[in-house]
């Protein structure tokens, strides 16, 4: 039997050693904040040495405030990490059969895969949802992975999302990642599925502050969900799952909303900044358009494994192969928005390798 592998990008998906600017992980460009790095600085003394909340009863609150203040705490879950909340939501709701739209995280198939449930896959159109191949493929089915925006094609369209779900049979459990939904441009409005959590009970949204935030050495993800879904999920829940620095920090960047606001705006320049150049200036690669902080890079020559070492080994640049995806090939690499600086280094590094 062949042993499925998921892979990441990241600094340790090489040698760390050769990165010297990582495109390949969708971090905010911004880093950390100022404000969350003084609190772990004044806080690391006493935190280090006394045990966690484990019911996590400040950052629960800091996050309904965040979220509007209309939830109920029964209604989240916080985890070490996003992927921390994939595998319990997994070991809560699969048995047999899930479904997952594809290319997108491999998490979802790897958390399924473990628990021995059978995967199945209805391929993108034209990197949109083909909701008719998965209201085909969902008989039998316990649950729907949709990651929105999707990792690592972008934005689907909220209302053909809530249309599917609509559609589905109310039995099979929906899970919708919204890590990346922070990054969407302002301008797109994007709603959450947040908003539907009581009007459709097998629904639950995940969210990262790992990504939005900068945290992610320290882990720190959350999902919302219907209370009584929300309480199911609670019970494979490990004890004091999220250390005490994160939750310290996960409370301290949810105060500072305007370090998203500037990351955005970053994102936007930048993104269209990458779009422009990377399509008019060179001819062995197309920047695909995104809205948030990270696009896909189509190769006209070459392969996707062989440019990502080539600009590793020349540059210390790092991208994303997304040969890896299922449902993907040797075409694509992805690559991070990050600042002006480290933009215009990735530029030179892709004109270095041009054709």
């Amino acid at each position: 039997m062949i042993q499925y592998s998921c892979f990441h990008g990241g600094i340790y998906s090489v040698n760390p050693s050769s990165v010297r600017v990582d495109f390949s992980s969708n971090i905010n460009p911004l880093g950390i904040s100022k404000k969350v790095l003084k609190a772990l600085r004044k806080n690391l003394p006493t935190l280090s040495s006394i045990y966690p909340d484990n019911e996590h009863t400040i950052l629960k609150k800091k996050i309904i405030d965040y979220l509007g203040g209309s939830l109920s705490q029964d209604s989240v879950n916080i985890g070490n990490g996003a992927t921390e909340l994939i595998y319990n939501f997994v070991r809560t709701f699969v048995r047999n059969q899930v479904l997952i739209p594809s290319p997108t995280f491999c998490e979802y198939e790897l958390a399924s895969r473990k628990i021995g449930a059978k995967i199945k896959h209805a391929p993108l159109r034209n990197w949109k949802l083909d909701i008719d191949k998965i209201l085909e493929k969902s008989t039998n089915s316990d649950a729907i992975f949709l990651c929105n925006p999707n990792n690592p094609t972008g934005l689907f369209s909220y209302e053909l999302i809530e249309k599917l779900i609509e559609k589905l049979d109310s039995s099979i459990k929906i899970f919708i990642d919204e890590s990346f939904i922070e990054f969407v441009d302002e301008n797109k409005h994007p709603r959450t599925f947040i908003e539907k959590i009581n009007e459709f009970q097998n629904i639950v949204v995940l969210r990262s502050l790992t990504k939005s935030f900068g945290l992610a050495g320290l882990r720190l993800g959350y999902c919302v969900s219907h209370p009584s879904t929300a309480k199911k999920i609670l019970q494979n829940k490990i004890s004091w799952n999220v250390n005490g620095l994160a939750q310290m920090a996960g409370v301290t960047a949810l105060e500072d909303f305007s370090h998203i606001r500037r990351a955005r705006k970053i994102i936007k320049t930048e993104r269209d900044f990458m779009y422009t150049n990377i399509n008019n200036r060179m001819n062995s690669f197309s920047a695909i358009e995104s809205d948030v902080n990270y696009y896909l890079i189509r190769l006209h020559h070459g392969n996707s494994t062989q440019v990502r070492d080539l600009l590793l080994e020349k540059n210390g640049i790092l991208v994303r192969d997304c040969s890896d995806f299922k449902g993907m090939n040797h075409r694509y690499i992805r690559v991070a928005v990050r600042t002006h600086s480290e933009n215009l280094d990735l530029l030179d590094s892709l004109e270095s390798i041009d054709t």
